[in-house]
């Protein structure tokens, strides 16, 4: 997006343009990059790794997983990208490691910045869909 061209790699900067470095991982893509197919892939990562010990993580990462291999595909309805969101927000700050929050924020920062994006996918597959 527009916001890559200008900003400063730092934690203030990233906040200034509702963004930020999370866990301070760096990942570097390309243009080409599938990005639903990137978070979906962090998302399985998150839902992998939750121990199981707080019921926002163990469930919510799952929930976020099973919606984002239905994005991928385009298979889901718009009104998901905003459950979604909001299913990311239940599990931010509500669990007791950092592993909820940092599950959570890839999800919000696609919805935030890559919206269009989804909602291209998911009228693609419905209009392939209604063809055959």
């Amino acid at each position: 997006k527009h916001i890559c061209d200008d900003v400063l790699m730092d934690f203030d900067a990233l906040k200034d343009v509702q963004s930020g470095l999370g866990t301070a991982g760096v990942i570097v893509m390309n243009k080409q990059t599938d990005i639903i197919a990137a978070i979906s892939r962090l998302s399985y990562f998150y839902k992998h790794e939750s121990c199981g010990q707080c019921t926002p993580c163990r469930e919510g990462a799952d929930w976020m997983y099973q919606i984002m291999e239905r994005f991928v595909k385009g298979d889901a309805n718009v009104g998901e990208i905003e459950m979604l969101d909001q299913i990311s927000r239940q599990i931010e700050g509500h669990t007791i490691c950092a592993l909820g929050d940092a599950a959570a924020w890839p999800v919000q920062g696609l919805v935030r910045h890559f919206r269009p994006e989804i909602e291209a996918r998911i009228a693609e597959y419905h209009a392939k869909k209604a063809v055959q």
